[in-house]
This record gives C-alpha cells, structure tokens and sequence, in this order.
C-alpha cells in the first residue's frame, strides 16, 4: 500500500501522486499508533521502530521484504547478500549459545546485536530514499496527448473534446526539453481500443495522457489520466469541474498541472508561454475550435463551413489573434488578398505567432517573392523548431519551388520525423521525388502513400499527374476520377471517365479543359495550361499561365519539368515565367 504524507489517503501501488492534494504518494501504512508500535499495536524490534517512525516499511517480515523487492529492483539482491552477511555474523556461535544455556539463559550485552539490525534499518532506508529521490525527479521527455473521447453522447459537441487535445499539444509543443507527438499522429488512434504500451511503442513516448470530456448546461467536465507506459501504472488522475464561462483558463490550468506531473523544469520564459491566454472570451475561444475542427477536414462540404466560425470568433474578440490565422489559412491561395490581409492582423497583435510567420512566408512563396518568404518561414522555425509539421512543409515546398530538391526533401524528412503519419507531407514528398526527375520512384511513393491513406484527394491528383508524364492515361484518368469522386463531384468524375472511354487521350484532355478547375483546387490551371499544350495548342497554354503567375499559382513552378512544355521552352514568353523561380533574378 501507499499513502498521502499530507491527507493520509490510501492508495494501491500503481498511485503515484495523491488525488486531493497532488503529493506524492509513499510506501507504508496511513497511520501508526505510536513510536515503536505497528498499526497492529504490536511491539516493534529498534530497527523495525526507526523505519516505521519515517514512513517507511519495516525491514522484517516477508510482506514488508516483499514490497521492498519491488521497489529496489536489482539492488535488492544486493541488499539481501549484505542483510544474510549480517544475520549470519550476529547469529550467537554453538559455543556461545551453550555459555548462555548453562548461565541460565542470561547473555552478556553483544553490540552486534543492536548494531546489526541498525545498520541493516539504516542501509534500506539510504537505499529506498535514493531510488525514490532520484525515480521520483527523473523528467518524462517525450508525451502522446491522446485524442480526448468526448463522453457527451453529442457529436455536435466533438469540436470541443478535439479542439482540447490540440491545444493542450499546442502549449506542451512549446517547451523546450518535451517531445509532445503531432495531432496527426495521436489523431490516427482515435475511437480505437489500443492499449497505453502499444501506441507508446508505435510513437516512442515515455508517456500517455488520456481525456474524457463531458459537456452539459451546467459546464464542462474532464478528466484526465496520466499513464507510464513502461510500467502502465498511472501516474496521476485529475478531474475538472468546471463552469463553460472558465473554458480558456481550464485549458492554461491544465497545460500547467500536466508540465508540473512530467516532472518538467520550467524556465520564467516556459511558465509564461503556457500561462499565454490568446484570448479571454470562452465564446470566441469555443468559436475558433469550431473552426479548427471543420478546417481540419481540409476539403470538401465541412471544410467550407469553417470560415463562418473563425469570423464569429473575431467578431467575439476582436483582438484574438489565431482567429484571424485561422482565417488566414481558410482563404490559403484561393483568395489570396484575403488571407495576408488576415494574417498580417495576426501579426500585429502578436507578432512571436509561428504559425502566422509560416502563414504569411507561404503567401509571400505564391508571390515569387522568394526573399520576403525565407525571412518568415525561418522566423516562424525560430519560433517552434520543434513540432510544426506544417512549417517543415512550407519550407520544403518554398525549397521545391526554386528547384533545391535535395534541400527541400531533406525539410520534408524532417517533418516525417515529427510527425511519421502526416499524408500531406508524404504527398509532397512523392511529388518532390517526381520534380527532381526521379519519375518511377516518386510513383512508388505515391502508390505507397495511397495505400497507407486512400482517402487522402491529393496523393490522387499528383499521381494523376505522374501517370501522364509515363504517357499512361488509363491509370491518370483514374486516379482524377478518384480525387474527384473524394471530394464529392461525382458528375465530374463520370464524364472524366467516359471521356476517355469515348475520345481517348485528346477526349480526356479535352474534357479536362472543359471542366476549367482542377478538382483538388491547388494546381489550379496549370493542369489546364499542360492540356493546351499537349494538343499543340501553345498560345492557349502560355494565357493560361501568365494568368496563373498573376494570381500567385503555388504549382506554376512545373513548368520546369513538365515535358508538356517542351516544345515551347525557348519561347521568350515561357522564358519569362521560368525567372520567377529564380531566386538571384
């Protein structure tokens, strides 16, 4: 058993920290008669005495041997050799034992026999205070924050049991001596039965944090479960009761409980970044994690819905920041103006955002303006060189563009490490592998990509893209009917089919043309412009992508590689584009 040194609680031997007062737990009984007495009543030998009047368990007895053994691990053989040393040397010899027996019991006072048990008390307690002084202050450095289960019977309401994990990594990202896994990679084990010690063998943490949300009228409840995944023994268990109006200091309350439980030594600077409220209105907080949650389907109905709530949250809070990030990113290279406009209010506010430096470096990769990019995309890796996937992606996309592939897929490697699970960087990576020649093998990638996400649209699109430069267009019209039928088009996807299947290669491209939009909404006319000038038609082509440039094309820096362009690469107008992508220009 362990007991509460403050409150006296009782608690099995998986408990570690108290659940009323948070003190760490203890090995022996809660409570002892007196000095010198077990909780029994029973008389104690001197040295048993002394380790009962610190707390600890007595050294006799095989129960208390037991426990002992537990604890101490390997040590204890150790202890056990010495402990038999001990007995054997303090054992009275035959001799001695017949002097007493003929004395009529009585034996002269032998200090062994008071020294040994003393120093054997004195040895378990150096021993056991030592393991558990320094097990006790060893740092967890590396955490999964587990998908919260949101236990209010409401799917309305899963926003916010998601939104809660993503902020609680987003604050425990920010300390420097903690490895805290991406939402990508927590995410991937939501709503399955794994146990703590697989996904920690999976995701290589020393900890797991478990969450169950509760919403009613009356508020918030959480609970939250800390688990050693080398033991499975829990660690610490908290619950939070909390009214709906309390919702944005909760979360600081809980980022800061959770550092203080992983035994983590905070800097004034690491205090202050988890005590950082971006806003004090829970409505607008609750608003932005609407938001989030809709944004992070990426495409599609849902996706579309998200803009509605980051506008409401700002229309809260005027003055929260990552509401207009969360703007920003929704507007993304679709409407551009929109999106530096909202990120540049974001920067005004608080300008030590990284997401918004890496917002904002994107914009300025869209408008070929490649010195303005670098400066905000390291400014943002300065500002979390840690566990921002989507700021390793940028960069490497930026690297993509002026054609440093190496440099760029050794960005997109780094992101992988963060985050091993992430499709969008697996796609980018594939589609790196395509740019810098390497055809055959970024189709294997992407393949391989597909298999691993099948329901990811742009891992499609590209490999649709690939296929075409093989001059395979069965398996390139396919896998763009496939984007499009994920991303709800279906009457798209049943005339890219039947185009094919009635007109061939000039009947597909055709049709691609027709359709004007690229499914996926990020190559935008580029796939358009390559279908122009397959068929020869290389004034449509060259318009189309002029017209791109001037609205800040991401993936007009194919025309480097694409061999649909081949036949106008010496074309002072083709040239001109090409300059773009020149960072010395």
């Amino acid at each position: 058993m362990k007991r509460c040194p403050q409150c006296g609680r009782e608690y099995d031997n998986s408990m570690s920290f108290c659940l009323d007062d948070g003190a760490e737990l203890l090995y022996g009984p809660a409570v002892l008669s007196e000095p010198g007495a077990d909780a029994t009543g029973e008389f104690l030998e001197p040295a048993t005495a002394i380790l009962s009047a610190g707390g600890m368990p007595p050294s006799g007895g095989a129960s208390h041997r037991d426990e002992a053994t537990q604890i101490l691990g390997s040590e204890t053989h150790e202890i056990e050799r010495l402990d038999r040393g001990i007995q054997s040397e303090s054992e009275p010899t035959s001799q001695s034992a017949h002097s007493a027996a003929s004395s009529g019991g009585r034996v002269g006072f032998d200090k062994r026999l008071f020294a040994a048990p003393l120093l054997f008390a004195v040895m378990i307690l150096g021993v056991f205070f030592g393991y558990r002084y320094f097990a006790s202050t060893n740092q967890i450095e590396s955490i999964a924050v587990m998908p919260f289960v949101n236990g209010s019977g409401n799917s309305d309401v899963e926003y916010l049991s998601d939104g809660m994990t993503e902020t609680l990594i987003r604050s425990l990202s920010q300390l420097p001596n903690l490895n805290v896994k991406s939402r990508s990679s927590v995410f991937r084990y939501k709503g399955k039965d794994t146990d703590a010690k697989t996904i920690a063998r999976e995701l290589g943490v020393q900890a797991i944090l478990n969450g169950r949300v509760v919403q009613s009228s009356e508020g918030v409840s959480l609970t939250l479960e800390l688990i050693d995944a080398a033991s499975d023994n829990v660690l610490w268990a908290e619950k939070y009761d909390r009214r709906s109006s309390d919702l944005v200091a909760l979360q600081n309350e809980i980022a800061r409980d959770v550092s203080t439980k992983l035994r983590l030594k905070l800097s004034g600077a690491d205090e202050q970044k988890l005590a950082k409220r971006y806003t004090t209105d829970s409505d607008a907080y609750r608003l932005y994690l609407q938001g989030r949650f809709y944004w992070n389907k990426r495409a599609g109905r849902d996706f579309e819905k998200s803009v509605a709530y980051f506008r409401q949250a700002i229309e809260k809070d005027p003055s929260f920041a990552l509401g207009y990030v969360g703007l920003a990113d929704y507007y993304g290279d679709k409407e551009r103006e929109k999106a530096k406009e909202n990120v540049n209010r974001a920067l005004a506010l608080d300008d030590n955002l990284a997401e918004a430096h890496g917002t904002l470096g994107y914009q300025y990769m869209l408008d070929y303006d490649w010195t303005a990019a670098e400066r905000h995309m390291k400014r943002a890796l300065d500002l979390d060189p840690k566990n921002n996937v989507e700021l390793y992606r940028w960069n490497g996309q930026r690297l993509m563009m002026l054609g440093r592939y190496d440099e760029a897929l050794e960005a997109y490697r780094r992101a992988l490490e963060i985050d091993p699970n992430s499709s969008p960087v697996h796609f980018i990576y594939g589609s790196c592998l395509v740019a810098s020649g390497q055809l055959d093998k970024g189709i294997e990638y992407l393949e391989n990509t597909i298999k691993a996400d099948p329901s990811f649209v742009w891992s499609h699109s590209q490999l649709s893209f690939a296929y075409r430069f093989k001059n395979n267009y069965e398996r390139a019209v396919e896998e763009r009917a496939v984007a499009q039928e994920l991303l709800g088009e279906m009457e798209n996807a049943k005339l890219t089919r039947e185009s094919f299947a009635k007109g061939g290669r000039d009947g597909y491209l055709r049709e691609m043309i027709r359709q004007g939009v690229n499914p996926d909404g990020i190559t935008g006319g580029m796939r358009t412009a390559s279908a122009h000038a397959i068929l020869g038609e290389y004034d449509k082509a060259l318009d189309t992508l002029e017209l791109g440039a001037t609205k800040g094309e991401f993936w007009l820096f194919q025309i480097k590689f694409d061999p649909a362009y081949e036949p106008i690469r010496g074309n002072p107008r083709f040239q001109a584009l090409l300059k773009k992508f020149d960072a010395s220009s």
